[in-house]
């Protein structure tokens, strides 16, 4: 096993499995899809990290197990078109791809979306479709299986909700710094929602 393969081992051993990720193939999912590969060149030693990888914009990489718990408890799957708010580097992209038939992910902030172009092209996705844009408030009309917002918001936009199907589920950071929580949104029945919290976040 080579350092990077020992410290991807590690990651997921060490910080991954214990965030309750237990799904096989989402444990297998993290092996396929290089992490470092989608960190910028100058924190790449950071990229098995348990912390979140700043890529510029005020923005940021996730946290490794944030990334994997938010993916297994969204149980993508191939019949699913999944909503990505803010494509960042884009790896949740390409770890949502891997599940799902297709996904739309908008990014505000133009460098990040050539960033994350670029660090797609590598891996030859032809169920992504990336766009320019403030998916804030909501994003087109089209309803969706699975939305991911990945910036917190204080209060979730009533769009969000509109746009899931009836069974379809979004994961959102909701609340103020220093508290925030990671939520689970069900779409139960037309205009019904269940919200569970995954964990804090901060």
């Amino acid at each position: 096993m080579n350092d990077m393969e020992q410290l991807r081992f590690n990651m997921i051993e060490q910080q991954i499995r214990p965030c309750d990720v237990l799904e096989m193939r989402i444990l297998e999912l993290l092996k396929q899809v290089k992490r470092e590969q989608f960190v910028p060149v100058a924190q790449r030693s950071l990229a098995f990290f348990d912390m979140d990888i700043p890529l510029g914009f005020n923005t940021a990489m996730w946290q490794p197990k944030l990334e994997a718990r938010v993916v297994q408890e969204l149980h993508v799957s191939k019949a699913d078109h999944v909503l990505e708010v803010g494509t960042g580097s884009g790896y949740l992209t390409a770890l949502l791809a891997s599940l799902a038939g297709r996904v739309t992910s908008v990014e505000i902030v133009p460098e990040l979306h050539v960033l994350a172009q670029q660090n797609l092209a590598a891996h030859h996705f032809e169920n992504i479709t990336l766009a320019v844009g403030d998916g804030s408030q909501g994003w087109g009309n089209e309803q969706y299986d699975v939305i991911v917002l990945t910036a917190s918001t204080p209060v979730l936009p009533a769009a969000f909700q509109n746009s899931l199907k009836v069974g379809g589920r979004m994961f959102a950071i909701v609340g103020d710094a220093p508290v925030m929580y990671a939520k689970l949104i069900t779409c139960m029945a037309e205009g019904v929602f269940e919200s569970v919290t995954i964990m804090e976040s901060n």
